[in-house]
């Protein structure tokens, strides 16, 4: 099974990162569902800005964590390159 680390720009300009192992139904449930993080159901509606194939859970969430700890700046670098 493939996993996805993905980056959402929410209505209020921040950036969101999460791992799935489906983007497009989990930025479905970020804008239309309970099953949205805490954190993006008061910032809707969401647009997938980025998204990266990883091998496992593992290196996924390991992928996560460093894109979490990267600037505003380093994380739009990222997603223009």
């Amino acid at each position: 099974m493939s996993y996805f680390i993905y980056i959402l720009k929410c209505d209020d300009d921040t950036l969101y990162t999460g791992i799935t192992t489906d983007v497009k139904r989990r930025v479905d449930e970020h804008n239309n569902s309970d099953k949205g993080a805490k954190y993006t159901k008061v910032r809707r509606p969401v647009e997938l800005l980025y998204e990266e194939k990883s091998e496992n859970r593992s290196s996924a969430s390991k992928r996560e964590y460093e894109i979490k700890k990267l600037s505003r700046e380093k994380k739009m670098e990222l997603i223009n390159a």
